[in-house]
């Protein structure tokens, strides 16, 4: 696979494919660039015969600082009625979808700042494995944003409690790599000298993996981890999001 993306540099290796947010200059701000570009990346994987795991992973000091608040800012401005933001919250939930039931298994390769829509971008992969420098937070209270992207705040609550997602977004307290683990939003951590090898650990059976193999235990773990789930309000992301952003900067206007 050629890598012909602005925000993304993505490796093909044999039967692993290396994806990595590449725009350090803004903390990887996940942005709608990049979230068509990572559309277009895992759309290619449906029923891919060679590639078995997908690394997910970041450039520079982090993996990702959050969504692009500037861009927020821009399509208010051009657009009011937030037409553009919905638009962009209906991309992030494909895409929190597509990593979570992509035919290849995903890993999230994770460094630095975590935050936000970065942590619901990692927390959507199958398996996440970070280096002792990092550091978690859900911002969006503090923002004066609904936690509202990608259906993130049920996939954290069931991967890590709902206790302590709720003391963690009221607080909006940053949250080290050991506490990750402890929450299992991180499976594995080892310095980031390490980490390359710690991924690798997992990688090397998973290649041997029949893809026909690794596309059911995929399904079944989604069946089953979704079957208590009466009604899927995740769908209403974008809206609250677009809702929360609209009437916050019609507010200020008329200040």
């Amino acid at each position: 696979m050629v890598d012909e993306f602005k925000a993304l540099r993505v490796i093909q290796d044999g039967p692993v494919l290396k994806v990595e947010l590449n725009s350090p200059e803004t903390g990887n701000a996940v942005s709608g660039t990049l979230l068509d570009e990572l559309l277009s990346v895992l759309g290619t994987l449906q029923n891919d015969p060679v590639i078995r795991v997908l690394i997910l992973s970041g450039a520079g000091d982090d993996f990702s600082l959050g969504g692009d608040r500037a861009e927020f800012a821009e399509f208010l401005a051009a657009d009011p009625s937030g037409a553009s933001l919905r638009i962009l919250g209906k991309k992030a939930r494909r895409v929190c979808d597509a990593l979570a039931t992509a035919d290849v298994v995903t890993i999230a390769r994770l460094h630095g700042g975590v935050i936000g829509a970065g942590l619901a971008l990692a927390v959507f992969c199958d398996l996440r494995a970070g280096a002792d420098d990092c550091r978690f937070r859900m911002p969006e209270l503090a923002l004066g944003m609904p936690p509202a992207w990608g259906g993130a705040l049920p996939r954290l609550m069931q991967e890590a409690g709902a206790a302590r997602v709720r003391e963690l977004l009221l607080t909006g307290d940053n949250f080290d790599a050991a506490t990750a683990v402890e929450l299992s939003v991180l499976h594995k951590v080892a310095p980031m000298s390490e980490l390359d090898n710690a991924v690798d650990a997992w990688v090397r059976p998973m290649v041997r993996r029949s893809p026909a193999a690794l596309r059911t235990a995929k399904v079944m773990l989604n069946a089953y981890g979704g079957a208590s789930r009466l009604a899927d309000t995740t769908l209403l992301d974008a809206e609250l999001m677009t809702s929360a952003l609209t009437m916050a900067a019609a507010a200020s206007r008329h200040r």
